[in-house]
């Protein structure tokens, strides 16, 4: 929440408008006082990295009786505030609506009292209300996620890792419980990030008999040899005829069937405190930033709106639309109505479900098809945090389809030397929580091998390839694709997966990894401002990876709050950091004394870490110091975060069930023969979908010198962070969100598959 608070503020002051804060809700509107305050840019410095929100919230009785609203009115017309910015969730926002309805006649009766003059009723005659939706649960339709949920999912991850090594350790049964009362995405997309054996949600309740198919998938795993099971339950859980299903109860039935030693691990408001990750603090920014253009574009006959995500787009929806919809869920619900509730959630929840199902549970081998096809999967390029889940969502969803599952070790040259095997079902479990690679990658091309590796495709009878990786990825399967003419063996269906951290890939806005590698940035960021705000006056610049791609760079200065980023696709020259010495020198005049600046590795041959170190420490004798820090490879490190999990388990999943459909379409006369453009495809994410494109198609939008696409989608934040940093600068507002109406899906559009 403060990221959007500090956006509005800063955004708000950029459009030379005046910004108050009210502290405590609606609780401070109705007192008025010192709780309504304005506000300066410094204000909100410092607080990006904070969680909760630093202007309080409350819940107000009195704000819900006519009364409450006339004086919380008469408030805001002393101070001539007549745009309202609330971020909360729908009993907040339907509160704020109620509000903007009423504020004329509100108006009349403080004029009727004598309170308020004729002209003051004139003057301030219309109230606009923008919404954004802060709620850990995600529980609000007609926005993918809402802010603090990536959070929430940060936190409970962490916690889950933490318990899989003690139940590892000692083969026991964790049952965990996760907030959500209304609404099961937290539990279900933890499950679904950590490889869960069972989850319970109140959108969709177990069959009737759950109890004994449970016990059996939980013996059936510690058969395989699995030694943990985690099971997760919503606090808000129901069984199909509406009964609550405990994280007690499923304990004492764990404990009387099988006997497994089983706890119980209560997550609580852990959930809702800690530092905001990366993707929060993006989302919260850009949503406060179309706030502000959202309330400057108002009229008296818009109607209140949210801002909101659809995929990677930022969207405004009719508020009482959302709302109306949201409430539709609980009426489902409650009407016992599961299938209805699921599909008002919305794409993103009705896939999670759907992906969950699909790689949670193993058919016996007697039920599944027998396609005869036999698929490689193998990992390409530098390691990426995320490429083992998806690993795990192709083999487990290819065993799914009938296909016999092959992973290729090392990449190419693992391929050429014929480092390949059949994997199973549940060789790949709780991979998902793994950082690295697994299977091993290289980033060697595939041109030098290519007698060798269709030699092993032969000998393998490898009839469709999935490639998991970065650009090496993608072009190893232009040189496979054109390969074609002179082996028939590579004449198969093929599909590449983005996985890198540089997020270089053309055909995606997404790759899977990148999002870890923000959060690591982001996080160093945090300490390093820490140590620079105890010293003061000191500069700090950081260079991140990313090759020519600015992505990193630009994507954690936005987040952690940076004075400029230094990247390729800008180019810059010795005025500019002149420009942003003598930016940073008036800062220092300031409260605010500590800078921070990033710089991609590749930005400019010349103007290296150590040139811009010396300048800035030159230019700034006197009045700053500096300091330099190269992050380096623990960026490609660690476990990887609920996004890239999430992330690269659906996309991965989408992508081997395209691979099913195209070896249908492509066996004829006992053999696979697959050579046309379509059946080598890029699966990326494009700002609402998921969309397959051919790879000799997306020749045409690459740069092949510098590795990156020629357009990319984040540059048009690149102003919105140097406004938050306080520069002067354009902001091109021909992409900002445009008034929709709330869209009913049909089961069928699930499978468009946003994210």
């Amino acid at each position: 929440m403060n990221a959007a608070v500090r956006a509005v503020v800063r955004m708000g002051i950029y459009v030379k408008a005046k910004v108050y804060f009210v502290y405590e809700g609606y609780q401070g509107m109705v007192d008025g006082g010192d709780n309504i305050v304005e506000v300066s840019w410094e204000s909100v410095s410092s607080i990006l990295q904070v969680g909760g929100t630093v202007i309080g919230s409350a819940r107000c009785k009195s704000f819900r009786t006519r009364e409450g609203r006339l004086q919380a009115a008469y408030n805001l017309v002393q101070r001539g505030i007549t745009n309202l910015c609330v971020i909360g969730g729908d009993g907040s926002l339907t509160g704020a609506n109620l509000f903007r309805e009423e504020w004329s006649g509100l108006l009349e009766e403080l004029a009727q009292k004598g309170k308020i003059d004729e002209d003051a009723v004139k003057k301030y005659a219309y109230l606009n209300i923008v919404g954004m939706v802060g709620s850990i649960d995600n529980d609000f339709c007609g926005t993918d996620m809402t802010i603090g949920t990536d959070s929430a999912l940060h936190r409970i991850i962490e916690v889950v890792d933490a318990i899989m090594t003690t139940a590892q350790s000692h083969q026991r049964t964790f049952v965990l419980e996760v907030m959500g009362r209304h609404c099961g995405y937290l539990a279900l997309v933890s499950a679904l990030a950590c490889g869960a054996d069972w989850v319970f949600i109140p959108e969709y309740p177990p069959e009737e008999g759950w109890e004994d198919s449970m016990c059996v998938k939980l013996s059936e795993n510690r058969a395989r040899k699995k030694r943990l099971n985690i099971i997760i339950v919503a606090e808000g859980a129901i069984d199909c005829h509406n009964k609550p299903i405990t994280s007690e109860k499923v304990k004492d039935l764990v404990v009387q069937r099988l006997g497994f030693d089983t706890r119980v691990t209560i997550l609580g408001h852990v959930q809702r405190g800690g530092t905001p990750s990366a993707f929060d603090r993006i989302l919260a920014s850009r949503m406060g930033v179309e706030a502000v253009l959202a309330l400057l574009e108002a009229t008296p006959a818009t109607p209140a709106c949210v801002v909101s995500l659809s995929g990677n787009q930022a969207v405004r929806l009719p508020l009482m639309e959302c709302v109306q919809m949201t409430q539709e869920v609980q009426k489902a619900m409650d009407e016992g109505r599961f299938l209805e509730a699921v599909r008002l959630r919305g794409r993103s929840f009705e896939n999670n479900l759907n992906t969950y199902k699909l790689l949670s549970h193993k058919k016996p081998d007697a039920e599944l098809p027998k396609t005869n096809f036999n698929v490689a999967v193998l990992n390409v390029g530098a390691p990426a945090a995320g490429m083992n889940a998806a690993v795990r969502a192709a083999v487990r969803v290819g065993i799914t389809e009938g296909h016999k599952m092959f992973a290729v070790i090392d990449g190419f040259e693992g391929f050429a030397r014929g480092k390949i095997k059949e994997i199973s079902w549940g060789y790949v479990g709780g991979w998902t929580g793994q950082g690295g690679s697994i299977l091993g990658t290289k980033r060697t091309l595939p041109a030098k091998y290519l007698e060798k590796i269709a030699d092993q495709m032969r000998t393998n009878n490898i009839n469709a390839l999935m490639v998991i990786g970065g650009f090496e990825a993608y072009l190893g399967l232009l040189e496979l694709s054109a390969a074609r003419e002179k082996y028939d063996e590579f004449c198969v269906p093929m599909v590449m997966v983005p996985a890198t951290v540089s997020n270089n890939v053309p055909g995606s806005d997404f790759s899977i990894g990148a999002d870890t590698a923000l959060n690591t940035i982001t996080d160093t960021c945090d300490r390093i401002k820490q140590s620079a705000s105890g010293t003061k006056r000191r500069v700090f610049i950081i260079e991140t990876m990313g090759g020519y791609c600015g992505y990193l760079a630009n994507m954690g200065a936005l987040a952690a709050g940076a004075d400029a980023a230094y990247i390729f696709e800008e180019q810059f020259d010795i005025r500019e950091l002149q420009a942003n010495v003598e930016h940073l020198t008036e800062k220092m005049k300031t409260s605010i004394q500590r800078g921070l600046v990033l710089r991609n590795e590749n930005c400019n041959e010349n103007y290296t870490t150590d040139f811009i170190y010396q300048l800035y420490s030159e230019e700034g004798k006197g009045v700053f110091d500096c300091r330099k820090n190269v992050l380096g490879h623990m960026q490609q490190g660690g476990a990887p975060s609920p996004f890239d999990r999430n992330f690269g388990t659906k996309i991965s999943a989408k992508a081997m069930q395209w691979i099913s459909k195209k070896l249908k379409e492509t066996y004829r006369k006992g053999k696979v023969f697959a050579n046309t453009d379509d059946s080598v495809c890029l699966l990326g994410m494009r700002r609402r979908n998921l969309v397959f494109q051919p790879v000799a198609e997306l020749k045409n939008e690459t740069d092949f010198v510098h590795r990156i696409p020629k357009e990319q989608w984040w540059l048009k934040l690149r102003p919105l962070m140097k406004i938050l940093a306080k520069y002067k600068t354009s902001y091109d507002v021909s992409d900002s969100g445009q008034l929709e109406h709330v869209a009913m899906h049909s089961p069928k559009e699930a499978e468009t598959g946003a994210i």
